[in-house]
């Protein structure tokens, strides 16, 4: 297991995290390091490490907050946000297990994350400048994480060594460190073979030479600098959505259940351990149809008659 941070230090890691890795709205972001900072309070006033939280110890914590009088959609929020956290700490193994796996929350609604189109995505990659090395290595990220699903942590770990671009496949290392295999779609696979063409422009450096994606000083690319990019491109593109990298993927499994991909096949391709966690797609899927039958079906309007 890893050393714990100080708490500034811990904070900022979880900040980035829920912001590229998640894709958080602002304001959720900022609820979250707020509902990890009165966790962190709490634990202090209870002279208890964050190494030695229990199920137990958040449902003293979450009864604190009841005691408060903190209403129960607000309990749901502070539930998820300290499911987040813990998550984090235990992908970075800063933790051994998850402590809020069991953690019940209030039911308050279901939420959609937003999806791009694919004319909103091929309107961004249709503002990538490729006449210059830049655009090349950015159109090849774009392609490789609406062509794959990739999360943003295995996009930027993506080595050399583990492409099989004949094969249309790589093999990215996923949460919990486990591997597996991806897709690559041809359109992908060739953008990357643009970019591999004049890699070498960047001068890769000592341990990172093996890394796919780089910046200009040859070292791998950080999940900020991946979450500037697509949002640079989606405002380039006029596109309005609060997006992030993590709504290619989204995207990604969306247009693929639209086509009839198997919802077993998108749980794989994804990398989800339940399959519980890729139905959320079919939410998805019913409502672009319930979308599709108000706008067209000839009915639908027939009540405002």
């Amino acid at each position: 297991m890893r050393t714990l941070p100080s708490r500034e230090r811990l904070t900022q890691l979880f900040d980035g995290y829920v912001r590229l890795e998640r894709g958080l709205a602002e304001n959720s972001v900022v609820s979250y390091l707020m509902d990890v900072d009165k966790l962190l309070d709490y634990l202090d006033q209870e002279s208890t490490s964050l190494t030695e939280v229990t199920l137990d110890t958040l449902r003293e914590f979450i009864g604190a907050l009841h005691e408060m009088g903190i209403a129960e959609r607000s309990q749901a929020r502070m539930i998820a946000g300290l499911r987040a956290f813990f998550k984090f700490l235990t992908m970075e193994e800063f933790i051994e297990a998850d402590p809020s796996a069991l953690l019940e929350s209030p039911r308050t609604g279901f939420h959609l994350p937003e999806v791009l189109s694919v004319e909103e995505i091929d309107d961004m990659i249709a503002a990538i400048d490729t006449s210059d090395t830049l655009g090349i290595r950015n159109r090849a990220i774009m392609e490789t994480l609406y062509g794959s699903g990739l999360r943003v942590s295995e996009l930027i770990g993506v080595e050399i060594s583990r492409l099989y671009l004949d094969e249309g496949y790589i093999i990215v290392r996923g949460k919990g460190d486990k591997e597996r295999v991806a897709p690559l779609s041809p359109v992908a696979a060739d953008a990357i073979a643009d970019w591999l063409a004049v890699r070498d422009e960047f001068d890769p450096v000592g341990t990172d030479a093996n890394i796919l994606f780089l910046n200009r000083s040859g070292r791998q690319l950080t999940r900020q600098m991946i979450f500037t990019i697509v949002r640079r491109l989606a405002d380039a593109a006029g596109i309005t959505k609060t997006i992030s990298p993590h709504t290619l993927r989204h995207s990604f499994a969306t247009h693929l259940l639209e086509g009839g991909a198997n919802l077993r096949a998108i749980q794989m391709m994804l990398g989800h351990e339940s399959i519980t966690t890729t139905q959320i797609y079919l939410h998805i899927d019913r409502a672009s149809l319930r979308e599709a039958i108000l706008t067209f079906h000839p009915r639908a309007g027939i009540h405002n008659t």
